[in-house]
């Protein structure tokens, strides 16, 4: 309609303001219910238009029969179905209770949907036991300017009022009861006045009147002759009307300033359930809180803002897990009534206990049954036995073609699980391993050093170096020294002072040595070492054990990265059914080797079967995800709150609890040889109280010594006084 010009504020500005709002609660997606006609059709046109262009989403159009009085369709199926609980009805308001009334005979109000409606109606035809159902409800209508305290010609208002009360008191309402769209057609009337005013005032001496029309007495073949100017004249409206501000533009039909509306939220009150304004809306502001109230009631009571999303809060799920050590552990167990009842314990049990209590679903966990496979339990999803399956299924493309999987709740890898093969070696100086050999060096060195200090301050004053030759001397030191410094000590004791100062430093040296050396060596000798036959998945793929050896779980992640990566796809291996299948195989002998996820790997070889073992290199990395339907409803919830388990480190608590606890003994440390660094102080110290008993031993002998000086320097003397007569006498001539 090109030449229809509205002062209501247009469809555009409507789906501008529903965008925004979506914008606000960080919505993406609804779906609308619209009539089938043009007002239905276009707004829905308009609305989906503009969700594109703001990269929202509408997941389903629903129309409304207006003839019939009837959705075409099955409501509950569109809504029950549809990923999005946001519903925006856009039908005129003669329809909506009827439209509510079916939402409530199927359950499809409060608490799961939150639905927008095109305009408020009166809530008092419904029956007050529904009024759970309507709580929550929202309605977006347009305003004029003063209700969202903008300016507004007041004085104009205030003019029409007292013509009306004038001449028609009977139907004057009261100016707060009167219909913001009466308010809009005033301001419509007012533009076409004001227009043709302008007209008049500008036309003089013209063969028609400024207000002249042409055709039939009937209306609508009637023809305005000066058509044109007035339409030029609308194009350039601009005036500050009843409703707000009023403007036009060339090749625009609508009103493009003065869009006002407010978001209505039916809250209980003592009068009943009633629209409350909580939001205003301008084209110039966006959202902001009402004055009226800034508190908001969304369906189910709730003040927390619902997501938009399908959620599981409320849902009942039929969970199938798997007995898997330890992602689920199965126990019977009689209860307090005297029946055998079934407990889960384990990673996965503790998981789903954590997601119920975040998202608030209620679960039904089924156990699969012992000899079904990980492939059926994907089966088991598509054939809809379970609504989820939770443990240790890896994600793969395969499955995915099948099945959903959520975000990842364990991040997975494979290894190699063989028996521990003992290996020992024969070694005749093993008893020197726990010093290094630089060490064995310096611990000689010291013994020879203070041999030789023993032997220098004790040879003139201990009975024991007496009437011995040197080497005799020494080596008694040396006997000595190796005495104190092994702790078994000697048959003689030393008497200086220095010997005596000596002597302690050799015990302290001794000490230090016997403890660490004792130590080392019997962690030597308790350590049992091994050695693998293999060391890693290339091995397994340059044929160091024979493909009939290698053992592989049928229906597994295993069994595919064997035939993909392995063996071509030839079934070449040892089959096997179970893990405990597995364990026993490899314990008996059958096989050598198989491949095992890390998780289960780490924990039965640490806590159950000890003399099995993994080699150290991991492959085929991937994760472990929940399996659900393709395109399941819930699955963004169920993303979303994993995700915050996550980050809050709830699932690494998780793992912490169940893959890293250790019963069997480590019997994989290797020791390490003492080195120099480790005693350098040690030897620091003996150094310094060797050379503090040296020092001792030359005080203590001062007067000798001083003696022996004396007597030396006295002795050069004589012998050099002794030649220079010499000299004097040989060179007197002879007589």
């Amino acid at each position: 309609y090109r030449n229809f010009y509205r002062t209501v504020p247009s469809d555009n500005s409507t789906a501008l303001a529903i965008v925004k709002l979506f914008v606000r609660f960080n919505w993406t997606s609804c779906i609308v219910i619209y009539q089938n006609d043009a007002f239905g059709t276009g707004g829905a046109k308009i609305i989906n238009e503009a969700f594109i262009n703001n990269n929202l989403f509408i997941e389903q159009l629903i129309i409304f029969d207006i003839t019939t009085v009837r959705i075409r369709g099955d409501l509950k199926s569109y809504l029950i179905n549809s990923p999005t609980r946001i519903v925006i009805l856009w039908v005129q308001s003669n329809y909506i209770k009827s439209i509510l009334e079916n939402a409530i005979q199927y359950d499809l109000l409060a608490p799961q949907f939150t639905w927008i409606l095109s305009s408020s109606i009166s809530l008092k035809n419904f029956n007050e036991t529904v009024y759970e159902k309507l709580i929550g409800l929202f309605s977006i209508e347009p305003v004029t300017a003063n209700v969202v305290n903008a300016p507004i010609n007041q004085t104009l208002l205030n003019a029409a009022y007292q013509i009306w009360q004038q001449y028609e008191p009977e139907t004057f309402p009261g100016s707060s009861n009167i219909n913001s769209y009466a308010l809009f057609a005033f301001d419509a009337t007012w533009t076409l006045i004001k227009s043709l005013e302008k007209i008049c005032s500008t036309m003089k001496n013209h063969s028609y009147s400024c207000l002249s029309f042409i055709g039939s007495s009937f209306c609508f073949h009637r023809r305005f002759v000066h058509s044109d100017l007035l339409l030029n004249e609308l194009c350039l409206t601009n005036f500050l009307g009843v409703s707000g501000y009023i403007k036009f533009n060339f090749n625009v039909t609508d009103r493009i300033i003065g869009s006002y509306y407010y978001l209505q939220n039916v809250q209980p009150s003592v009068n009943g359930l009633n629209f409350i304004p909580i939001l205003e809306y301008s084209d110039s502001t966006n959202w902001k809180t009402s004055k009226q109230t800034n508190v908001i009631i969304w369906p189910g009571n709730s003040l927390v803002p619902p997501t938009g999303r399908a959620i599981l809060k409320g849902i009942s799920l039929r969970i199938g897990v798997i007995e898997s050590i330890p992602f689920t552990i199965v126990t019977n167990v009689i209860d307090e009534f005297g029946q055998n009842t079934t407990k889960f314990t384990g990673y996965v049990p503790d998981l789903i206990e954590l997601l119920a209590d975040k998202i608030g679903f209620i679960p039904n966990i089924q156990l699969a049954p012992l000899n079904q496979t990980y492939s059926g339990l994907i089966q088991a999803v598509v054939n809809g036995q379970y609504d989820i399956v939770l443990g240790d299924v890896t994600v793969t493309a395969i499955r995915r073609e099948l099945v959903g999987f959520s975000n990842a709740i364990f991040d997975n890898s494979l290894r190699i699980i063989m028996r521990k093969t003992p290996y020992v070696t024969i070694e005749l100086l093993s008893f020197l391993k726990p010093f290094s050999r630089n060490l064995w060096l310096l611990v000689l060195g010291a013994c020879i050093y203070a041999a030789l200090l023993i032997c220098l301050v004790e040879k003139n004053d201990n009975e024991i170096f007496q009437n011995r030759s040197i080497s005799s001397q020494i080596t008694m030191s040396i006997w000595y020294s190796f005495g104190n410094i092994v702790g078994y000590g000697v048959d003689f004791h030393v008497n200086t002072a220095a010997g005596r100062l000596l002597t302690a430093g050799l015990y302290m040296l001794s000490l230090i040595l016997v403890a660490t050396y004792t130590a080392n060596l019997a962690s030597d000798l308790t350590i049992s070492k091994s050695k693998d036959i293999i060391s890693g998945i290339n091995d397994i793929k340059n044929g160091k054990i024979p493909h009939n050896r290698i053992g592989i779980r049928i229906g597994t992640v295993s069994e595919d990265y064997y035939l993909r990566e392995i063996s071509s796809g030839s079934r070449n291996y040892y089959p096997l059914k179970s893990r405990q299948d597995l364990y026993d195989s490899l314990l008996a002998g059958i096989i050598d080797a198989s491949f095992m996820d890390i998780g289960t790997g780490e924990y039965i070889t640490n806590n159950i079967y000890c003399n099995l073992t993994l080699i150290e290199d991991d492959f085929d990395k991937g994760v472990f995800g929940i399996v659900t339907p393709k395109e399941w409803l819930y699955t963004k919830d169920l993303d979303v709150n994993i995700l915050l388990l996550r980050e809050s480190g709830q699932l690494d608590d998780l793992r912490q609890k169940w893959f890293k606890k250790r019963n069997c003994p480590n019997l994989d440390e290797t020791s390490i040889s003492m080195e120099i660094d480790s005693m350098s102080g040690l030897f620091l110290i003996f150094a310094l109280i060797t050379f503090l008993s040296l020092l001792l031993s030359i005080w203590s002998k001062r007067l000798i010594i001083k003696d022996n000086l004396l007597n030396i320097l006295h002795r050069k003397g004589f012998l050099l006084k002794k030649k220079a007569n010499m000299i004097k006498q040989s060179s007197k001539p002879s007589k």
